[in-house]
């Protein structure tokens, strides 16, 4: 596809991918769209001043942030709409020791953070990026930006089997990643050097890095692929996606609405959301009370009357059917890539989608033309979940669990439609604009 025939949103996407290397850089680029859209960095330590309409956000950890810009009138009257999304992808992360040498070479060890498609991550030129703290307490985000090592695959002339047993990987002996020739001078430390020389801080020494938080990423940007380029083929597309329509739809949306929109957007959903930053802590239960409070100061009903009447969207991407691998989804709930956002459902709970939820969802979809596709899983297979139900119980906040589809989730390279991402974006808007509030008994 012709660079000029791509929709913007995709573009803008492809750019927004390749910033968020790591939760620390997606979190960044978040940060500074909302700067420049002219909201408002807030503290957690400092007490917050808040008025209607004002407009801001809070980072924790590095990895977490939340957005909010209030309504025309006070939460407790009007309500939140919340779109919640992930900061955080499948990936290969350094262990504290990181140098190790085998049979004549440097490598790394390196830990698998969440679920992992590993063998994705062999045969491709990979970098590192994160986050160090330095003796001074000051935070620097570091990104080598360049192919500093390789998990190559062993030859099949030393595994025979492998195409008809299967490729079974170790993760422990089998994912440590090549680095360079024990011959040669080189290591993790020369690593850190060169990431620090592109900092702020560019004159710390390695010995002044008392922590890190570093991922590797595999180095290829994402693009456009398909006969007509009708796909877009990246890293992170779970979950960084949605957080750009989250992102894209708070800053594009009317500046003057009645209820207080709020993007928030976590780090950790990938193993659990327990942390001080995910969805299981007090995070956004606290940025929803100093708003609550602050436009209500004499009324300590505010932010429980705020819930009754809130919504959140938990945004997380969906699975489409593989071609090559239909029978693996329910004949009734087959989404499809191109065919726009999907509503997914499970009894059980695993999505905490409901009936009005759906249904303002739904009304949302009406309003900008776009017809939802749905997904549920089938009845003898495990339904994975998201920080829907987390945060659904954490709040007590109705809640409904929607996403783009996608193929090759948790694959170190992913695979989206083109034409799916505008229509989630102007969904989400639709939201933002619309929403009326719901009623919690019903």
């Amino acid at each position: 596809m012709p660079e000029q025939d791509r929709t913007p949103e995709a573009s803008d996407l492809a750019v927004f991918l390749d910033a968020g290397k790591t939760p620390y850089h997606a979190v960044a680029e978040v940060t500074r769209r909302l700067t420049n859209a002219g909201f408002e960095a807030f503290r957690e330590r400092e007490p917050w001043q808040v008025a209607l309409g004002a407009r801001g956000y809070v980072v924790r950890a590095g990895g977490s942030v939340i957005a909010f810009q209030l309504g025309t009138r006070p939460p407790a009257e009007a309500g939140f709409l919340i779109i919640g999304a992930h900061t955080d992808s499948p990936n290969l992360r350094l262990k504290p020791l990181p140098d190790l040498t085998s049979v004549g070479y440097r490598q790394l060890s390196v830990e698998v953070y969440g679920g992992v498609l590993l063998s994705t991550w062999l045969d491709r030129e990979l970098s590192l990026a994160g986050r160090v703290v330095l003796a001074d307490g000051k935070t620097e985000l570091i990104d080598l930006e360049r192919a500093v090592c390789r998990i190559p695959n062993l030859a099949i002339h030393l595994n025979r089997e492998v195409n008809t047993a299967g490729l079974q990987l170790n993760a422990q002996t089998h994912l440590l990643p090549v680095l360079g020739l024990e011959s040669q001078a080189g290591g993790f430390s020369t690593l850190l050097s060169e990431g620090l020389g592109d900092t702020p801080s560019s004159g710390a020494r390695v010995e002044d890095v008392l922590g890190f938080d570093l991922c590797l990423y595999d180095t290829q940007r994402a693009g456009f692929a398909g006969g007509k380029g009708e796909f877009l083929c990246a890293s992170r597309l779970d979950n960084l996606s949605s957080c750009h329509a989250a992102l894209s739809a708070l800053l594009g949306s009317p500046v003057s609405s009645e209820v207080t929109r709020v993007v928030a957007l976590y780090d950790h959903e990938e193993v659990g959301s327990q942390s001080v930053s995910g969805a299981r802590s007090l995070l956004i239960a606290d940025v929803l009370e100093r708003l609550a409070a602050g436009c209500s100061p004499r009324d300590a009903s505010a932010l429980p009357r705020a819930i009754s009447r809130s919504l959140l969207v938990s945004a997380d991407m969906a699975h489409a059917v593989h071609p090559n691998y239909a029978d693996k989804h329910d004949k009734q709930h087959r989404p499809v890539l191109g065919a726009g956002p999907v509503i997914k459902v499970n009894a059980n709970q695993s999505y905490a989608t409901d009936g009005p939820a759906a249904a303002a969802f739904n009304a949302a979809c009406r309003r900008v033309d776009v017809t939802p596709q749905h997904f549920s899983s089938r009845n003898d297979m495990a339904c994975g979940s998201t920080i829907g139900p987390i945060s659904a119980a954490r709040l007590g906040v109705r809640a409904i669990d929607v996403g783009t589809p996608m193929l090759g989730m948790h694959s170190c390279r992913e695979m989206a439609a083109v034409s799916d991402v505008a229509p989630m974006i102007r969904v989400l808007t639709s939201l933002f604009s619309g929403f009326a509030g719901l009623d919690s008994a019903s």
